[in-house]
């Protein structure tokens, strides 16, 4: 900053960069009001994310189930194109932060924001519910308004790779297990179930809740906005992705495809043809 500038000056910088979050000067490093020389050794890393999201330390029922999320979405092998990504990228002679980037740049909408998806869903059943719908009949209307206004795919059911996702059950036990307590109310979780019963009435088929729909419901359950299941999930997929290119980097591949290059792709275009005169 300029010595010159006038108080006022001053004064308008720094409203323009206020925060409630980070305090830090000479000497002074401070979270959310918390010196971080006495947050290191005294507090998990999920609760420190918890911290800088929510203002305030969790409860070990909220730290816990947070961590529970955060271990659940870490990775899914190079089936996942954010993985598949990093470490291509790596082989292209990008280093690790370059890596990252390019893969949680993949967590969009189709993949990586499902949970986000999921848990709109659910706050839109349970607002129904406080409106005086049954869960089931809000469930119905749930379902059929996110189909009406954003397609058929319902976020948070059925995996196309795992038949029962393994993930899901121990979330959803683990959410059980900690109902009355930390504030957990178990109202997601029966919001989320009532969504599966509902298309396992319609499909006449069970479509079983996924890893999206899962930690949707921890983090409905633990008062998290919906666009911060997005930002957390990423958070957790950033864990995997930094594995992934870290151990590419040391297979000395370069110019990693898509496919390896013995296997072919299948043109569909037009027949091989001359190109047309084209003198005037």
């Amino acid at each position: 900053m300029n010595d010159e500038a006038s108080p006022s000056d001053r004064e308008m910088i720094a409203e323009y960069w206020s925060t409630a979050i980070a305090d830090i000067a000479p000497g002074r490093i401070a979270f959310r009001g918390y010196p971080i020389e006495e947050l290191i050794g005294a507090v998990s890393f999920p609760a420190m994310i918890w911290l800088m999201l929510r203002g305030d330390l969790p409860s070990p029922e909220q730290e816990q189930l947070l961590q529970a999320a955060l271990v659940a979405s870490v990775d899914h092998g190079p089936h996942a194109p954010s993985i598949a990504i990093s470490r291509m990228a790596v082989s292209c002679g990008l280093p690790l932060n370059g890596a990252l980037a390019s893969a949680l740049n993949t967590l969009d909408d189709v993949h990586g924001g499902a949970g986000e998806q999921a848990l709109e869903l659910y706050d839109d059943l349970l607002a129904r519910c406080a409106a005086g719908c049954g869960m089931d009949e809000a469930a119905a209307a749930a379902i059929d308004a996110f189909i009406a206004t954003r397609g058929k795919y319902l976020p948070g059911f059925g995996h196309r790779f795992h038949p029962v996702d393994p993930r899901s059950g121990r979330l959803l036990a683990l959410v059980d297990a900690t109902v009355g307590k930390g504030g957990i109310t178990g109202r997601y979780a029966a919001a989320a179930r009532a969504v599966e019963g509902c298309l396992e009435g319609r499909k006449g088929r069970l479509i079983p809740m996924n890893i999206d729909g899962a930690t949707a419901v921890i983090y409905g359950e633990l008062g998290f906005a919906a666009p911060l299941a997005r930002g957390v999930f990423c958070l957790s997929r950033a864990v995997g992705i930094l594995a992934h290119a870290w151990e590419q980097s040391g297979r000395g591949e370069r110019n990693k495809g898509p496919i390896p290059r013995s296997f072919a792709y299948r043109y569909d275009g037009p027949s091989r043809r001359p190109v047309p005169n084209r003198e005037p």
